[in-house]
């Protein structure tokens, strides 16, 4: 099921602030740290000084897998995969 939600290479990164993750989830600032924190929801990434964004099509990818009724244990295994890929895309480059 994992495989589903899988990132388009195809397509440059987007780059998301924590105020548009917000409007885009629902989610309160805390219920986006919680979630954060137990890997339910991709992290931000440093975006230099005291900014962090979001890589917009994890926000999505985990979304689809929420609408999708997902239980939270395969939620928590596609948002790993989702970010240890952010390494294996630096062969991309």
């Amino acid at each position: 099921m994992i495989s589903t939600y899988q990132q388009n290479t195809n397509q440059s990164p987007r780059i998301l602030r924590r105020n548009k993750v917000l409007e885009m989830t629902g989610f309160s600032k805390s219920t986006l740290y919680n979630r954060n924190h137990d890997g339910s929801f991709p992290p931000p990434i440093n975006l230099g000084g005291r900014s962090v964004g979001f890589v917009q099509s994890e926000c999505e990818a985990t979304l689809q897998a929420m609408i999708a009724g997902l239980p939270k244990e395969e939620i928590q295994t596609l948002v790993k995969s989702l970010v240890e890929k952010r390494t294996l895309n630096l062969g991309v480059l």
